[in-house]
């Protein structure tokens, strides 16, 4: 995964710079996300599904107060109180947390989310909007792989490694969704200051 190591780190380390000179709550908890790497939004959508015993996508307070301790974000209730009603537009007592996600994720410009797009759509051989191992077979060379050359792994388990990148901590199914996708490279992206480089990055990385 060309750069995004490197990317990760840098992020990391501007996150917790950013944190101590913020006082936004919703910006403090993106750079603490941020700040656990690319793909640090999309593991707190995993703690907050944990919690979600129901299935019912939503939070009450308690729930979402849970779904940050365990996740490790350090933010007092008051905190949490002002980010939940910020959400609760409507005062049922719940938040969306598909929802809340979309709006944690650093803004990025049309033209990133557009060449985000073609890269997905280039993996996503089949179009059916996941990227599987069956999707990167011949989109993807494992043969520069150091893992695959010296002959730890075989093929399909560096396509898993790879998916696995995109995919939160707690749940590597090997699937990757639009969304997490989206999720994933919002973090890259908050490292790099420049649409153009962002661009060229994206390009290089797969030969868009």
């Amino acid at each position: 995964m060309p750069g995004t190591a490197r990317h990760d780190r840098e992020m990391a380390i501007q996150a917790r710079r950013s944190l101590s000179k913020t006082t936004d709550p919703l910006e403090r908890l993106r750079l603490q996300c941020l700040a656990k790497g690319s793909a640090g939004i999309k593991g707190l959508g995993k703690a907050f599904k944990i919690i979600d015993g129901n299935n019912s996508r939503t939070l009450d307070f308690n729930e979402f107060l849970r779904g940050l301790h365990d996740y490790a974000v350090m933010i007092s209730k008051e905190e949490a109180q002002e980010l939940f009603q910020k959400f609760d537009k409507d005062g049922s007592g719940t938040i969306d947390f598909d929802e809340f996600l979309v709006t944690l994720r650093p803004p990025m410009s049309n033209a990133r989310k557009e060449i985000i797009m073609q890269a997905f759509r280039k993996l996503d051989k089949t179009g059916d909007g996941v990227i599987t191992i069956e999707d990167l077979r011949g989109v993807y060379n494992v043969k520069y792989h150091p893992k695959y050359q010296n002959g730890d792994w075989t093929e399909d388990q560096v396509f898993r490694a790879f998916l696995d990148n995109f995919d939160s901590p707690y749940e590597k199914d090997g699937r990757v969704t639009t969304e997490e996708f989206m999720n994933y490279y919002a973090g890259v992206s908050a490292s790099i200051d420049t649409d153009v480089y962002f661009i060229i990055m994206m390009k290089n990385a797969w030969k868009l």
